[in-house]
């Protein structure tokens, strides 16, 4: 990597050059032997809360692990004797349940100090009755809730045809995946005994909230929400008859579904939910935990997605070596790192080798397109996502491995074209997963269960199509341009689907659309540059809530981190500002927060599951994306273009 710039242009500092220096450094020696990169992905306390209740439903409880799991969970409860959504945010009453009832089954008493706190927000907050469905249904396998209360969950439904309007494809990947397993466990309704004293009876402000559910109807008459609401009294006192003619065919269905989705690692779908339940609705069908689909499960969710030290144990919501592997190459290129690296080029054949081949659940609506592309984790065969397919092509195109990766390159530009949605735009796992009246079920308070396009997603779709040569006036990206053009917000910024948020947004539409030839002085990227430059806080850098998913006047506004900083300047650059103040003053922010060993310290979350629900931290967020800011600044400031391997150097 070039030093020693600052004579010749003073924008250009040794204090950044080494800055630079030392973020590479420590990239360099956190790579795997095998070439990724993988850092840990953060959620809230109900990954350890649910995975002691599973423990306890699946009867392999270790003493050792339930201390560790009690350790971590007090770890992260609040002053208020809450435990949040994400980090700073405020007290949730779901999360904090699971979380009391969880330290009850690791042997702590009710008398605690910490869980006396817990109690009392509980209890202001409404109690378990004002928890969401899902924390119900644990409880209800517990007997601490009643089953029947719950909302009906059929097995039957699985058996409706992908052409009837309500069926299982008709939700997001993340959402089919566990509502599968959920059909088998609301069918069972197992129930694993504990002693009174672990009980939660406790935390009921109405001892007859243990027996309902008081479903909020919307006052339209004539609603989605009423229709099922009606729909769901109807179900449940059929549940009631013993004249059940489908019921077997549907439990085998589901049991077969199950099993033809579990992954090489034993996961479901990649990703905690789907995993704990399929395991309990399996146990519910009958296998025990020495039968090979049972047994890799629980060892894949012990090992693989487990977080373990001498003090702690916790279970990762999913994990990100893909994605961290894609995003450092680009930030490693952009810091200066030669294309023909070995180290970047070690991590470019591992991404090769993770290249999906198999068809998945995608190809239910997408027929006839060869499988291509890549997935967030290890292994997920069932569930490649275009965001992840976007990222590693950005980041291969920049590096020395023509033809080794020309194949696979064709096979997934080929898969993400077939992938764009009839709006123009790119949801992350299916093709118009948009039919928004599957959200308003009854059982769907868990957060996101449709997949529709986003912004973000769009944008780094749009952003690898124009630098792979495509014409802005081709028919894929002028679809996507003006899906971008449609979403921007009246106050010049975009929303951020899987990012915090409107930051994250911004920070990629303005580059996609620079890259597809929209003029950097043009009304719209004027706009979007002048959001960000408004929304700079005092010390020099920028930040967002999570709580702007939920508050609009909170957009923008946040304590200043590395991450949003790095998206922000990102913007800023593709606006042609890499000379202005704003810019100027994020560099010397990023700069002046380094640590001496060249990461940043970064505790906030600034990465979504599902936006108000499911919070997340990527651990390496807060190192690759301010190289990756830090290397593109210098770049353009001293002129220098990224040399494309095999082509004209681009700027």
């Amino acid at each position: 990597m070039t030093t020693g710039t600052a004579s010749t242009r003073p924008e250009v500092s040794e204090a950044l050059d080494r800055c630079l220096e030392r973020a590479v450094a420590h990239m360099r020696s956190i790579q795997h032997p095998d070439g990724y990169w993988w850092g840990e992905l953060e959620a809230n306390a109900t990954m350890a809360s649910e995975h002691v209740m599973l423990e306890h439903v699946l009867g392999i409880v270790d003493a050792a692990r339930m201390r560790k799991l009690r350790r971590y969970l007090l770890s992260l409860q609040q002053r208020d004797g809450s435990w949040p959504v994400y980090y700073g945010g405020p007290g949730d009453v779901s999360v904090t349940t699971e979380a009391y009832f969880a330290l009850k089954l690791c042997g702590t008493p009710a008398e605690a100090p910490e869980m006396a706190r817990a109690r009392a927000f509980v209890l202001a907050h409404g109690g378990i009755g004002a928890t969401r469905i899902f924390t119900k249904v644990w409880l209800a396998m517990f007997g601490q809730f009643d089953w029947r209360a719950l909302p009906a969950m059929p097995p039957e439904a699985i058996l409706l045809p992908d052409r009837f309007p309500l069926n299982i494809y008709e939700f997001a990947s993340w959402a089919r995946a566990t509502i599968v397993a959920i059909l088998v466990v609301w069918a069972k309704r197992p129930v694993t005994p504990v002693a009174p004293s672990l009980g939660v009876d406790e935390l009921y402000v109405h001892p007859e909230d243990r027996r309902r559910i008081a479903f909020r109807r919307d006052r339209s008459l004539l609603s989605w929400r009423n229709a099922f609401l009606g729909i769901d009294r109807v179900l449940r006192l059929h549940e009631r008859s013993p004249w059940k003619p489908l019921r077997r065919r549907a439990l085998g269905a589901c049991e077969r579904w199950i099993i033809d989705h579990q992954e090489r690692d034993g996961s479901w779908g990649g990703i905690q939910p789907p995993w704990v339940y399929s395991l309990i609705a399996l146990k519910c069908l009958g296998y025990r935990n020495d039968q090979p689909v049972m047994a890799a499960g629980i060892r894949g969710l012990l090992h693989g997605f487990a977080l373990e030290t001498d003090e702690t144990f916790t279970v990762q919501p999913c994990v990100s070596p893909v994605w961290d592997t894609a995003l450092a190459l680009t930030g490693m290129r952009e810091a200066g790192v030669p294309a023909d690296d070995p180290a970047l080029l070690r991590a470019a054949r591992w991404l090769l080798s993770k290249e999906i081949r198999a068809p998945g659940d995608w190809c239910v609506k997408v027929r006839g397109v060869e499988p291509g592309g890549w997935a967030f984790e290890f292994e997920n065969d069932t569930y490649p996502d275009t965001d992840d397919t976007a990222e590693v092509l950005i980041a291969l195109r920049l590096l020395d491995l023509a033809p080794e990766r020309d194949e696979a390159w064709s096979r997934a530009v080929r898969w993400l074209r077939a992938m764009q949605s009839a709006d123009g735009g790119w949801g992350a796992f299916d093709r118009d997963n948009t039919k928004r009246f599957v959200t308003r079920i009854p059982f769907a308070d868990f957060g996101a269960t449709i997949d529709p396009p986003s912004e973000d997603v769009t944008a780094h779709i749009a952003e690898f199509l124009a630098l792979d040569g495509v014409g802005s006036g081709e028919p894929a990206l002028a679809r996507a341009l003006a899906y971008l053009h449609r979403t921007q917000e009246p106050d010049g910024s975009w929303f951020g689907r899987w990012g915090v948020n409107y930051i994250y947004g911004t920070g990629a539409a303005l580059p996609a659309l620079v890259a597809a030839g929209e003029r950097p002085m043009s009304e719209r990227v004027r706009r979007g540059a002048r959001w960000l430059a408004e929304h700079q806080n005092a010390d020099g850098g920028w930040g967002e809530s999570c709580a702007s998913y939920d508050d609009p006047a909170s957009r923008g506004i946040g304590a200043s981190t590395a991450s949003q900083t790095a998206w922000a300047l990102l913007g800023l650059l593709a606006a042609g500002d890499e000379r202005g103040d704003a810019v100027r003053r994020g560099v010397a922010y990023l700069v002046r927060t380094q640590q001496a060993d060249g990461q940043w310290d970064e505790p906030q979350f600034t990465g979504t599951g599902f936006p108000r629900d499911f919070m997340l931290k990527y651990h390496l967020y807060r190192n690759y994306w301010p190289m990756w800011a830090l290397g593109r600044y210098r770049r353009l400031i001293l002129g220098r273009p990224i040399h494309l391997p095999g082509t004209d150097p681009l700027a």
